[in-house]
């Protein structure tokens, strides 16, 4: 199998281009793979050295809306995975343009070019985001959209052009959304990475509000796991949820943060509540675990103790993109 992955020098993109290339996923045996990735702030090819010597493996620079770049591309691969976006909600407060430039008009170039070209399989990486937020319960695939953040507004327009494709034209395509993911080599302007190199710095770390909202957990890991299941498995118009199955607190986030790296809450200011900030976010994950038999398995505890150190063992990696992004 010939796959493109755009996004793939990015944090979930990589991981699933890493693990794609060591043979980790069932049905993706031996597939080459494309990287398509604009490296724009958070994409980063040092998160793919360790395939980057791989003779399956490729790497274009470019961006998802050059329609020219993508007919280049498309005509030799079978399958598409998407994680392209732009993605940090602070940012698409202060400014959404390149959200709906990317995330909506970037997803609808890169679908009409592979429909041109023939790609046989497409899955589109979206966020549990665009449910919006969530009192109790938890969400099922067919929750109505109600995204409150510019960010999550762009990707449930860029959810709904997919679908779109599928009903219009036929389209081979499915639709995954996640949890907050957690794990190596995550851009260091996120919750857990910021506030553990801060930390491990002895800085001080923002908590919005009172620390009351609520985040289903989820490892990358398991995340690219359950996207190479949908890829392979996943049937055609169907959208899955795929979550961790933690949800906490910010507040209780922060504190297993700050016991992890042997501070106490000395190191935490409270600053004014994002704007839009959703309460809560839960997804129902027993559509893919009936269907294609998903589960997460990496456990919260192991895998934030994993996180921590690999922050503290990897200094080199975050302390560049802290200084360039002035992240503190």
């Amino acid at each position: 199998m010939k796959i493109l992955v755009t996004g793939g020098a990015g944090f979930i993109g990589s991981n699933f281009v890493r693990r794609t290339l060591e043979d980790a996923y069932p049905g993706l045996e031996g597939s080459n793979v494309v990287v398509l990735d604009a490296l724009t702030y958070s994409g980063n090819l040092e998160n793919l050295t360790s395939v980057a010597s791989s003779p399956r493996y490729r790497f274009v620079k470019g961006d998802i809306r050059d329609g020219a770049l993508l007919d280049q591309l498309l005509p030799e691969i079978d399958t598409v995975v998407h994680f392209a976006a732009e993605s940090h909600v602070d940012r698409s407060v202060r400014d959404s343009t390149i959200f709906v430039e990317t995330n909506v008009l970037g997803t609808q170039q890169l679908l009409d070019a592979s429909l041109r070209n023939g790609v046989k399989r497409f899955v589109h990486v979206s966020t549990d985001e665009v449910y919006g937020s969530i009192a109790e319960g938890s969400w099922s695939e067919d929750w109505p959209l109600e995204p409150n953040s510019p960010y999550s507004a762009s990707k449930a327009g860029s959810d709904l052009l997919a679908r779109s494709y599928y009903r219009t034209h036929g389209l081979n395509l499915s639709i995954t959304r996640c949890s907050n993911n957690y794990g190596p080599f995550h851009f260091p302007e996120k919750v857990i990475p910021l506030f553990v190199t801060n930390l491990i710095d002895d800085k001080h770390v923002p908590l919005y509000g009172e620390g009351n909202n609520i985040r289903d957990w989820l490892h990358v890991d398991d995340h690219t796991r359950g996207i190479a299941m949908v890829v392979t498995r996943g049937r055609a118009g169907e959208i899955y949820n795929i979550g961790g199955g933690t949800e906490l607190t910010n507040k209780q986030l922060t504190q297993l943060l700050l016991d992890a790296t042997e501070k106490d809450w000395s190191y935490v200011d409270r600053v004014a509540d994002r704007l839009g900030h959703d309460l809560r976010y839960s997804v129902d994950i027993s559509k893919i675990q009936a269907e294609l038999g998903y589960e997460p398995l990496v456990p919260f505890e192991k895998g934030l103790a994993d996180v921590v150190q690999w922050y503290r063992d990897n200094r080199a990696w975050w302390e560049p993109l802290k200084a360039r992004a002035a992240l503190d």
